[in-house]
């Protein structure tokens, strides 16, 4: 009876590793490729596993498998040249370009405005 026990406990056990193994196959597949890529497929498969709903783990498998092109490397490429065109340099951290060129003069600060002086004082200076 005890050794019908182990033997129940590990075949579940080694049936659920499998399921595990195969369920993560897109997810592994897709581990190599590109990140959003892997993410998709990643979502995919969760979705497979809570809803059972084989058909987003089939989507997930074949979308594994298919190289998607890389799209942001030359386009990121083309605004550099771009800007380099423009002669503006582009801030690598934030991805933003600065809102003046390089070769323009600095804005000049806001002048603040005083109190017109007394009447007295203009005459005085004219005199």
């Amino acid at each position: 009876m005890v050794i019908v026990a182990v033997f129940l406990l590990a075949s579940i056990l080694a049936v659920g590793n499998l399921f595990l193994r195969l369920h993560t196959l897109p997810e592994r597949m897709a581990h190599k490729s590109q990140k959003l890529q892997f993410e998709i497929v990643a979502v995919l498969g969760l979705l497979a596993l809570f809803t059972h709903i084989h058909l987003f783990w089939v989507i997930g498998l074949i979308l594994a498998m298919i190289d998607l092109p890389d799209f942001g490397s030359p386009l990121r490429r083309i605004a550099t040249s771009t800007e380099k065109l423009a002669g503006i340099e582009s801030d690598e951290e934030d991805g933003a370009a600065p809102t003046h060129p390089p070769g323009a003069p600095e804005p000049e600060p806001p002048v603040e405005e005083t109190a017109p002086k007394s009447r007295q004082a203009q005459e005085h200076k004219h005199v």
